[in-house]
């Protein structure tokens, strides 16, 4: 009678990867960690892959929050850019996670492969200063023009802006 040997459950197991970059399960939804350098190929690869709709762009200050879990060879910075894909023809979703760090938050645009993404990328700068390099119009988009600093940054300072009442009509 043959036996066939038991698996080794002490080696290590190689990450998985997609188009070279390491594959997180959250839920039912695939999670990707591109590098900085991969970021723009990666989303112009998936986009070949069928995930040709950007649903979301965000950015997250993890100011207070650098011990988080991440995949073993993802350095952990400061920001993170999170984009959210569809592939509606395939009915699968993707998100993105790019770490960005605070020496020099400067992040590939995405404008040219999903133009639904321009006024994102300048929500992210406007309330994180995140420079999205190549955008179209990389002005701030919800605070006025000579707004200082950036409202969403874990260390901008808390302040008040006074409220104006107008006096009621007759009094």
């Amino acid at each position: 009678m043959t036996t066939t040997p038991e698996p080794n459950t002490d080696a290590p197991v190689a990450p998985e990867l997609l188009h070279g970059v390491p594959v997180v399960h959250s839920g039912n939804q695939v999670v990707l960690f591109p590098v900085l350098d991969e970021y723009l190929t990666t989303v112009s690869a998936l986009a070949d892959d069928g995930y040709r709709m950007c649903i979301d762009l965000c950015v997250v200050d993890y100011l207070t929050y650098m011990d988080r879990p991440l995949p073993a060879d993802t350095a952990a910075e400061r920001f993170e850019v999170v984009v959210n894909l569809l592939d509606l023809e395939g009915r699968r979703r993707i998100r993105l996670r790019v770490q960005v760090a605070e020496a020099d938050p400067t992040v590939p645009t995405l404008t040219e492969l999903h133009p639904g993404t321009e006024a994102m990328e300048r929500e992210a700068y406007d309330m994180f200063g995140l420079i999205f390099e190549g955008h179209p119009d990389p002005t701030r988009i919800l605070m006025p023009e000579d707004w200082e600093g950036h409202p969403l940054r874990k260390d901008y300072a808390i302040g008040r802006i006074p409220v104006q009442f107008k006096a009621p009509e007759g009094r």
